[in-house]
C-alpha cells in the first residue's frame, strides 16, 4: 500500500515526522505499528498553519472534502459514581449524536462534551488537535461506521494544532480500542 494523500498538502509518513505529533500520539502510533506494520506505510502527517486547524477552515483553504474529515469530540457522563469518557469520531458532513446515540452507548443519564481544560490536560493534546490516536487507556473510542468504508480516508488531528494525520478509514477501524458504530453521526 502507498501513503495516502489528500488535497494540495505535502504528506509524509507520520512516524518519520514525530516532531509534528503530540507525545501520546507518537507512543500510540509506535505501539500500533509494532502490532500492525501497515501503520508505518499508511499513516501520514502534514504540517499546517495552526490558524487553519479548524475543520471548516482547513477544508476551505485546501479544498478538502468534509466527508474525509474525522472530527473527534470527547464526551463524558456518569452512572452513579462511575464517570465514563469516550472519544466520538464522526465525519465533518455529520455531527455526533451525543444526546441520544452516545448517551445510550455510554449507558449514562446525561452525556456532555468534556470541558476543554480537562480534555487538554487529560489527553496530553492541544485544543483543536485532539485525535483518537493516543488517548488515555480506559476511554472508549467510538468511530462512525462511515469512516470504515473501503476507499474512505480519515483526516484528523495529530495531538497538536500545527499538523494533521491522514489514514485509510478501514485502518482507523482496526486501531486498538476502536469500536465501529453504525449511525453514530447525524447528517447535518
Amino acid at each position: 500500500m502507498t501513503l495516502p494523500t489528500l488535497g494540495d498538502l505535502p504528506w509524509e509518513p507520520a512516524l518519520d515526522r514525530t516532531d509534528l505529533l503530540a507525545a501520546p500520539v507518537v507512543a500510540a502510533l509506535r505501539a500500533w505499528a509494532d502490532a500492525n506494520p501497515q501503520v508505518r506505510d499508511q499513516v501520514a502527517v502534514t504540517e499546517i498553519d495552526p490558524d487553519h486547524a479548524d475543520t471548516a477552515t482547513l477544508n476551505e483553504v485546501h479544498g478538502l472534502p468534509p466527508e474525509a474529515s474525522a472530527n473527534c469530540v470527547l464526551v463524558a457522563g456518569r452512572r452513579g459514581e462511575d464517570e465514563r469518557i469516550a472519544a466520538v469520531v464522526v465525519t465533518a458532513a455529520t455531527r455526533a449524536d451525543v444526546n441520544t446515540r452516545v448517551r445510550k452507548l455510554l449507558d449514562v443519564r446525561k452525556a456532555s462534551f468534556l470541558p476543554t481544560d480537562r480534555a487538554v490536560a487529560e489527553s496530553g493534546m492541544e485544543y483543536g488537535g485532539i485525535t483518537p490516536v493516543g488517548l488515555p487507556a480506559g476511554w472508549r473510542v467510538l468511530v462512525d461506521s462511515r469512516l470504515s468504508d473501503l476507499g474512505t480516508l480519515a483526516l484528523m488531528g495529530s495531538g497538536v494544532r500545527q499538523s494533521k494525520l491522514l489514514m485509510p478509514g478501514p485502518l482507523l477501524a482496526t486501531m486498538p480500542g476502536v469500536e465501529v458504530i453504525e449511525d453514530l453521526g447525524i447528517e447535518r
